[in-house]
């Protein structure tokens, strides 16, 4: 037994896939907007409840440094863009104009200099790929949360503190708040709470060695940080927030926890134990075969999400790439249909995106068009 996907809407890229990266979708229900990033710019364009871009409503920001060299945000009413650089978290408005800027150490791991600018490295060999932080704004766009490298400037972390995660005032740049983040990291996301300004998940990759999972709450004085125990991703969150979708760091477990990190009612699978290996993968008795066991394994993707409070989509599409089309899954936790294999009108080549509101997102296979996907109305 399948359910069927139902295309909702195709989203045209809106810059060359040549000149930048992928398009993505952002935001929530009701302010979702598609972005895409080039070396030179943000662009941003609001999106109608039926994904259809609003005339007359797209929004440039011009990029203070190139995309290989950190992350970016938009705020949810489009009218700031946020970029996580190698020495600095920069706030730009459309104008171009810098309305704020935060620096801090440098995300190059061997570089101890508190760079004035992009300009005093961007020629640099040794800073071309340099690790990076995050940024994410609040709810309601009040707040930027940001994850950098230390020391900043002036503080009262030690100095020796290697990365650091801030509250700041989206307004002005004031940092508000300040806390060890407790990593040294190779990247992260943010991913805010939905519904309360003061609360976000951060998670932290830092590559081999793991990948930690923070939950900040800022109580209007003290970013309070709780470590999350285990190697875990956090992935989405429910639309109400209370719930985390969190993936090991070595792919074999996926779990529905609560903020403190506990599993939800025992919400929590192995791969192996839970999803059938792909239909087309020789099976261990098979002398043609010619691999291990290890090779064989199936694992979750460090993808998917919720798409109402208690149902997943999520997807082994990394395991099963060797064997033929890669497959996703709609997880029902409250009810007995459990995992759900999700059957496409046409080959979908890439994992899936959830943006809630029980819809979902793939990229197309030349990354320069985003399908958005629902759920076929059941029969009778």
């Amino acid at each position: 037994m399948s359910v069927h996907a139902r295309l909702r809407a195709t989203v045209a890229a809106l810059l060359p896939s040549s000149q930048a990266g992928p398009p993505e979708i952002a935001g929530p229900p009701g302010r979702r907007m598609l972005v895409q990033r080039s070396d030179d710019e943000i662009v941003a364009q609001p999106l109608d409840d039926a994904f259809v871009a609003r005339a007359g409503t797209e929004v440039r920001f011009p990029a203070p440094w190139p995309r290989s060299r950190g992350t970016w945000e938009v705020a949810p009413d489009a009218s700031l863009a946020v970029f996580a650089g190698v020495h600095a978290v920069r706030a730009v408005e459309p104008s171009g104009a810098t309305r704020w800027e935060v620096r801090h150490g440098c995300w190059y791991g061997a570089c101890q200099e508190m760079h004035a600018s992009y300009d005093a490295y961007a020629d640099r060999q040794d800073h071309r790929y340099p690790e990076s932080g995050s940024v994410g704004f609040s709810a309601d766009g009040r707040l930027v949360w940001a994850h950098v490298r230390g020391p900043l400037p002036e503080g009262e972390l030690s100095p020796d503190t290697a990365d650091e995660w801030l509250v700041i005032d989206a307004e002005d740049g004031r940092v508000l708040a300040r806390a060890d983040a407790e990593a040294a990291a190779a990247g992260s996301i943010h991913l805010p709470h939905p519904t309360d300004p003061r609360q976000m998940g951060l998670s932290i990759g830092e590559g081999q060695d793991g990948a930690p999972l923070r939950w900040g709450r800022w109580d209007g004085k003290e970013l309070i940080v709780d470590c999350l125990d285990g190697d875990l991703c956090l992935l989405s969150l429910s639309p109400s927030g209370d719930r985390l979708m969190t993936v090991s760091h070595d792919q074999d477990s996926l779990a529905v926890r609560d903020s403190r990190g506990t599993v939800v009612e025992a919400l929590d699978w192995n791969a192996e134990a839970t999803i059938p290996r792909h239909p087309d993968a020789p099976t261990h008795a098979d002398p043609d075969a010619g691999a291990g066991e290890d090779e064989l394994d199936v694992c979750w993707d460090w993808a998917g999400g919720f798409l109402d409070e208690t149902t997943l989509v999520v997807s082994t599409a990394e395991s099963d790439e060797e064997w033929g089309q890669g497959r996703h899954w709609l997880v029902d936790t409250a009810g007995a249909r459990g995992f759900v294999p999700i059957d496409y009108p046409s080959p979908v080549s890439c994992q899936p995106t959830a943006w809630g509101g029980g819809v979902w997102s793939t990229l197309s296979e030349t990354r320069d068009v985003l399908h958005v996907w629902g759920l076929d109305a059941p029969e009778g």
